[in-house]
């Protein structure tokens, strides 16, 4: 829990009292390799903190599974659209890895601005950064090449490409599996 803590106290700026009131309300949990955090068309009633492991996000488009993101320690997991709104989801959440994860349950997310005062600036804040993130890698699929692509995703993050099936890394980069072997090969050359 003392990495949620501190990773709730640093990212937002909060107090230690007040980032230890919203992890008390995370539950520790393991998620086992294969298992799904969410499927589509359920509804997602928890928010994840990944303290460890790797989890798939994809949804079926067409009979072919298209990975959007490869979350890792340090990140959170949601589907925001359905734990926000109340919609089904639109994503499969697969542990790629056995995981172990910090939960917090809908209803007691709903209260933490019981707790926190500013919790509704908190969230916001939250709220903006994961839509930032979002534009960028559309940004980046839009203005980058695909070798571009690949050396940015393995320059930030070396040890997805140890963990995770290339495929699914492709397809998080937009491109078939053929043409990453290909990328990968001219760039160890």
């Amino acid at each position: 829990m003392n990495s949620l803590t501190a990773y709730i106290n640093s990212y937002f700026g909060i107090t230690k009292e007040e980032a230890a009131q919203i992890t008390h309300l995370f539950k520790a949990s393991d998620l086992p390799k294969g298992e799904f955090f969410i499927q589509q068309q359920q509804y997602c009633e928890k928010l994840s903190f990944i303290h460890s492991g790797f989890i798939r996000v994809f949804a079926d488009f067409n009979n072919k599974e298209v990975t959007q993101w490869v979350a890792s320690k340090g990140y959170f997991i949601t589907e925001i659209n359905s734990l926000i709104f109340k919609q089904r989801s639109r994503w499969n959440m697969q542990a790629l890895t056995d995981c172990k994860l910090f939960t917090i349950e809908k209803k007691d997310y709903d209260r933490l601005a019981e707790f926190i005062p500013n919790w509704h600036a908190i969230e916001k804040k939250f709220i903006v950064s994961c839509f930032t993130t979002l534009e960028d890698r559309v940004f980046s699929h839009l203005s980058l090449t695909a070798e571009e692509r690949y050396e940015h995703l393995f320059n930030n993050n070396k040890e997805i490409f140890k963990e995770i099936p290339l495929k699914f890394i492709a397809s998080m980069l937009g491109m078939s599996p053929e043409t990453l072997s290909r990328i990968r090969k001219k760039s160890i050359s």
